[in-house]
C-alpha cells in the first residue's frame, strides 16, 4: 500500500501522481474542515474568504440518489457489535478488546524449511527465499482437512497466502533496507549485490501452512506447502497483452512470460479456490535514464512512460540496477540500451510485465503463476469479485491506488457454471473466466449514479490523440491511458475493495488524496460528489495537511444487482475524520472517539459474521494514534441522505451520505504498534481465528539508529514483535498474528 498522506519517509515509489488528463470532475460536494482542532488556519481562511458557511448546513436532504436502485435487504447474521470499543494509543504493542488475545505466529525471516538456519534478526542472515519476506500485507486463507487436501470447512488447518509488499527505508536518500542488513547497509550507489539479492528475496508472496494445535495456533515449518514467489521466480503471462510486441524483453523474446511479482499489496480469492494478488508501486523500482526519450526516438512510449510515473532522469527506490552487470540486475533499467527494433535485445519493455493481478494455486506447490492482464495494468490492490449467480458473468472489481487514478471492473465472458467451485485445474479455470472479457473504468455522476465505461478499441473517441493504441492488449497494458480517453472519473486513490456477502454491493477504500483543492492550481483537481471533501488539518500544532485528508469508504451498487451491468448507484458509506472534526465539513458520519479514523485502507467482509473489517494505513492522525482496524455492520447504497456544500460561488457538490453508525455498528477493535500499518484479513470459516498483517512496525526509526548496531535498539521507534515475547533479536519486524476469543466464540459477537 502507499505510504499516507503525511509521513516522515516517503519512498520514490509511493503517492505517485501521473495523471494529467483534464476528465471533468461533476463538481461535488463538500468540504473543508477548516482546521483539525477546531482551529482556522491561515491558509484555510484564505481559501475561504467569502465562503458562506451558514449556507451549507441547512443544505441536507434525505434524499436518495436520482435514479435509486431498491435497496436489497442487509441480512448479515450480526446487527449489533458486542465488544468493548479499544481506544486510540500509542503504545507499542497490539491492543485489542477485553476477552480477545493476540499471538504472533509468523514474522519477516522465519524459516520455512528444516534446512533453513533459525533467524537471528541482527542482519547476517541470508538465504530469504526460503523465508517469510518482508511487509506482510494482503492475505487470503485455503483450508486444509486431516488429509492435507483442499477443503472450504476446515477450521483448524490452512495454507494462508501472504503478500510481502515492501521494505522499510528511507528512500529517496537512503537506499538500503536497512532492518535487513548488519549496520544498516549501504545506503548509496552503487550497492552491492550481497545485499541486493537479499531485497530482491523479501518482496513477493509467501504460502505457508499454519495449523492450530489445542488452542494454539503456529506455522508449519516443513510444510511441503510452504514457498516463496519472489522478483525472480518465472511468470506467464495470459489474455489480450500476452506475446503483444510491448512485452518483448531480452528476458523473453516472444513476450509470453516476466520475472517475478513486485509490490505485492491487496489479495483476493477466486470462487473456484485460487490465490489473487495486486501489483501496486511498481514502477519506482526502475530507473529511467536521462536521453532514453531520444533513444526511443520519442515514440509513443515515452507517453505511456509518462503517464506511469517513469519520465527520463527518474532514479530507482533501491538502486538494485547497480550492483553489477548481471542480468537480474540489469532488468531493473528500464531504457532502450540495445540496436534491436523490437526490444529483444534490452529491457525497453520491462516496466510492462509488472502492475497486474496474479493468480496462483495454493494448493498445488509447483504450479506457475500467471499474470492475468485481461484485468488491466495499473497500481492494484485487491481484487473483489461479485457473488457468483449460476448462469451469469463474474465481475471483478479493483482500484488504482495512485493520487487521481480510476475504480475498474472486468466482466467474464464465461457464465459461472457451479461445477467450477471445485475443478480439477484451478488455474485452467482461472484462464476461463479471467482471460477473455470487457475491461470496464468507472464514472461517477453528481447525481448519484455511475456508468462503466468499456475499455475497447471501438470505444476509444476518435478525438483522443494523447496516444493510439494498436490493438486490446495494449489497452491492457496501458490502461490508465485508455480510461483517460474515455473520461473516467478521477478518485482519492482506491485501495482495496470487498464485496457485501449478502447484498452483493462492492465497497471501495478511498485512502486520502493530497492534490484536492477548492481552489485547485497546478496539476490539483477541485472536489467533486464521490470525492467530496478539500480541507486543510493542522497536526501536531505545527503541520499543516491539506486535500482530502482523512480519506472515505465508496460503495457501489450495479443496476439490477447484475455483475454485468453498465451503470450502478453509489454513496458514501464512511467518511474518515476525527470526532472532534466539523460535522459541516469533515465529519460527515459523525465519528466518535470509539470509532474515528483516518486513512481507511484494508478492507474485509466476513463470511461468518457480515461484519465489514477496514484497517488504516495513516499520517495524519499519528500524533493520537498509531494505525487500527475497525468493525462495522453497514446498511446499503441509498440508507442516508444528499449533502450539499457550497465551497464558492462556482463551485458547489452535491454527495451521499450513507446513515450515520451508531455505538452498535461501528467501534475500533484494535490498535496496531508504533509506526505500523494495519491491513490483511482472514479467518477460519467458523470465525473463531482471525488472522491479521502488522505492517512496517518502526518505519518511523532513522538508519542511522541501525548502522550504530543493535545495542542501540532503544533508539528503534518500534521493538514489536520481540517486546512481545516473539523471536530473537531488537529489531522490528512486519509479522501474522492471530485473533481468537478467549471463550471460543466468534469474532466480533
Amino acid at each position: 500500500m502507499n505510504r499516507p498522506l503525511v509521513s516522515l519517509r516517503r519512498p520514490q515509489s509511493e503517492e505517485e501522481d501521473s495523471n494529467r488528463s483534464d476528465n471533468p470532475h461533476f463538481v461535488a460536494v463538500l468540504a473543508a474542515r477548516l482546521s483539525r482542532r477546531g482551529l482556522l488556519g491561515s491558509a484555510a481562511a484564505a481559501l475561504f474568504t467569502g465562503l458562506s458557511l451558514s449556507a451549507c448546513g441547512s443544505d441536507d436532504e434525505a434524499t436518495t440518489p436520482s435514479t435509486p436502485a431498491t435497496p436489497t435487504p442487509d441480512t448479515g447474521k450480526l446487527s449489533k457489535l458486542n465488544f468493548s470499543a479499544v481506544s486510540k494509543g500509542l503504545a507499542d504493542t497490539v491492543v485489542v478488546p477485553a476477552g480477545y488475545t493476540a499471538s504472533v505466529i509468523y514474522a519477516l525471516g522465519d524459516p520455512l524449511n528444516s534446512a533453513t538456519t533459525a533467524f537471528k534478526n541482527d542482519g547476517t542472515d541470508d538465504s530469504f527465499e526460503n523465508r517469510a519476506g518482508d511487509h506482510h500485507d494482503g492475505m487470503e486463507w485455503f483450508g486444509l482437512n486431516a488429509a492435507g487436501s483442499a477443503s472450504t470447512t476446515a477450521n483448524d488447518r490452512a495454507v494462508l497466502g501472504i503478500n510481502h509488499e515492501a521494505t522499510t527505508d528511507e528512500s529517496p536518500t537512503r537506499l538500503s533496507s536497512f532492518f535487513l542488513h548488519a549496520n544498516g547497509g549501504t545506503p548509496t550507489l552503487p550497492r552491492p549485490a550481497f545485499e541486493v539479492d537479499k531485497e530482491l528475496a523479501i518482496h513477493g508472496v509467501s504460502f505457508v501452512e499454519v495449523k492450530k494445535t489445542g488452542s494454539t495456533w503456529a506455522y508449519v515449518q516443513n510444510s511441503t506447502f510452504n514457498r516463496r514467489f519472489t522478483t525472480l521466480t518465472d511468470v506467464d503471462l495470459t489474455g489480450p497483452a500476452a506475446g503483444n510486441a510491448l512485452l518483448i524483453t531480452r528476458y523473453s523474446t516472444d513476450g509470453s512470460k516476466t520475472r517475478g511479482t513486485l509490490n505485492n499489496c491487496g489479495t483476493g480469492k477466486t470462487p473456484w479456490g485460487t490465490f489473487l494478488t495486486g501489483e501496486e508501486n511498481w514502477a519506482g523500482y526502475f530507473t529511467r535514464p536521462t536521453g532514453d526519450n531520444a533513444a526511443r526516438g520519442n515514440d509513443k512510449s515515452v507517453t505511456a512512460l509518462n503517464r506511469y510515473g517513469r519520465t527520463e532522469g527518474t532514479a530507482s527506490r533501491h538502486g538494485w540496477e547497480s550492483a553489477g552487470s548481471d542480468d537480474q540486475y540489469a532488468r531493473w533499467i528500464n531504457a532502450r540500451t540495445g540496436t534491436s527494433t523490437d526490444g529483444s535485445d534490452d529491457y525497453r519493455n520491462e516496466l510492462n510485465g509488472m502492475g497486474w493481478i496474479v493468480e496462483m494455486d495454493a494448493y498445488a506447490p509447483s504450479s506457475r503463476a500467471k499474470k492475468r492482464t485481461g484485468l488491466g495494468r495499473f497500481a492494484h490492490e485487491s481484487a473483489a469479485f461479485s457473488l457468483p449467480v449460476v448462469g451469469q458473468a463474474l465481475a471483478v472489481y479493483m482500484g488504482d491506488d495512485s493520487r487521481g487514478e480510476y475504480i475498474y471492473k472486468f466482466v467474464s465472458n464465461a457464465s459461472w457454471s457451479a461445477a467450477d467451485a471445485e475443478p480439477a485445474d484451478r488455474l485452467a479455470t482461472g484462464a476461463k473466466y479471467l482471460d477473455s472479457g470487457t475491461l470496464y473504468v468507472a464514472k461517477f455522476n453528481s447525481d448519484g449514479t455511475g456508468t462503466w465505461l468499456p475499455l475497447t478499441l471501438a470505444a476509444i473517441p476518435s478525438s483522443y490523440t494523447a496516444y493510439s493504441f494498436a490493438d486490446q492488449g495494449d489497452i491492457c497494458i496501458n490502461a490508465r491511458l485508455a480510461a483517460d480517453a474515455v473520461g473516467a472519473t478521477r478518485m482519492d486513490r482506491p485501495e482495496w475493495c470487498a464485496t457485501h456477502p449478502t447484498t452483493g454491493e462492492v465497497y471501495f477504500t478511498l485512502t486520502n488524496n493530497s492534490n484536492r483543492r477548492a481552489a485547485p492550481t497546478g496539476s490539483q483537481y477541485a472536489p467533486d460528489s464521490a470525492n467530496p471533501r478539500a480541507y486543510t488539518d493542522v497536526k501536531n500544532a505545527g503541520t499543516t495537511q491539506s486535500g482530502n485528508v482523512n480519506g472515505h469508504i465508496v460503495r457501489i451498487k450495479d443496476g439490477a444487482g447484475n455483475a454485468a451491468a453498465t451503470t450502478f448507484t453509489w454513496d458514501v458509506y464512511l467518511f474518515g475524520a476525527e470526532a472532534g472534526a466539523s460535522s459541516q465539513w469533515v465529519n460527515l458520519s459523525g465519528l466518535t472517539s470509539d470509532n474515528d479514523f483516518s486513512s481507511p485502507d484494508g478492507l474485509v467482509f466476513s463470511k461468518s459474521t457480515g461484519l465489514c473489517w477496514f484497517q488504516t494505513d495513516d499520517g495524519a492522525y499519528t500524533d493520537v494514534t498509531n494505525c487500527m482496524m475497525l468493525a462495522g455492520i453497514p446498511g446499503q447504497v441509498g440508507d442516508g441522505a444528499r449533502k450539499t456544500l457550497a465551497y464558492s460561488a462556482t463551485l458547489s457538490v452535491d454527495t451521499y451520505v450513507g446513515a450515520a453508525p451508531t455505538e452498535d455498528t461501528l467501534k475500533r477493535f484494535l490498535v496496531g504498534p508504533v509506526g505500523c500499518e494495519i491491513t490483511g484479513l482472514v479467518e477460519s470459516p467458523d470465525g473463531k481465528s482471525m488472522f491479521i498483517n502488522i505492517q512496517h512496525p518502526g518505519e518511523t526509526t532513522a538508519m542511522t539508529a541501525v548502522a550504530a548496531g543493535d545495542p542501540n535498539a532503544a533508539s528503534y521507534t518500534s521493538q514489536w514483535p520481540a517486546n512481545a515475547g516473539y523471536g530473537a533479536g531488537k529489531r522490528p519486524r512486519s509479522a501474522t498474528i492471530v485473533i481468537t476469543k478467549n471463550d471460543g466464540g466468534r469474532i466480533g459477537t
